[in-house]
């Protein structure tokens, strides 16, 4: 058993049996009050977020969790197919758990995926993806005093805002937790 000394931000825990993410943690001594942990933590199932107070040094049941980076095959209704690079198993893992940044996945990205045993549990697209432009209104020269941004339209079918000076054919840095377009990137 481990105490509320050793969480940390992405652990996973068993709390009122059920299985959770640590999203946020707080120290906080108030006053002359007793110590306390005040910890956000994400239902694993469910999705939902809650608030829960430890007292410090409270034990806690940490999960031991194993990493592993697949590649995305391709999509099945609201699933995803994905392959162990080394074993070549395929897995299929809910749409659901990429968020919003699904919208910029491509074939043959690799993910971050993480598993209890045999249940996924959580899986991360790569902060950053180079995608190319496959339409955008043409760009004129002088186009980069301003930061006015245009919709273009990736080759994955993903919508993003980018600077005028981009034109079709580009390719672009895009970064996968906001939407937001990064820079152009040289061919």
């Amino acid at each position: 058993m481990a105490n509320t000394g050793d969480l940390f931000k992405g652990c996973f825990i068993k709390h009122n049996g059920e299985l959770c993410q640590v999203m946020e943690y707080q120290h906080r001594t108030p006053g002359n009050l007793r110590a306390f942990y005040q910890v956000v933590l994400r239902n694993v199932k469910s999705g939902k977020q809650m608030e829960h107070r430890f007292r410090a040094g409270e034990s806690v049941e940490m999960i031991r969790v194993e990493f592993k980076e697949m590649q995305f095959l391709y999509k099945d209704g609201n699933s995803l197919v994905l392959m162990d690079p080394e074993s070549f198993d395929q897995i299929y893992i809910e749409e659901a758990l990429l968020g919003d940044s699904v919208k910029f996945l491509k074939e043959e990205m690799v993910l971050k995926v993480s598993f209890e045993g045999d249940l996924c549990l959580t899986a991360e697209m790569p902060t950053f993806v180079v995608l190319t432009i496959d339409y955008a209104e043409p760009g004129v020269k002088g186009d980069t005093a301003t930061n006015t941004l245009k919709p273009a339209r990736l080759d994955n079918g993903a919508e993003v805002m980018v600077p005028l000076f981009v034109n079709p054919g580009d390719k672009v840095k895009v970064d996968t937790r906001t939407g937001d377009y990064v820079e152009r990137v040289k061919a």
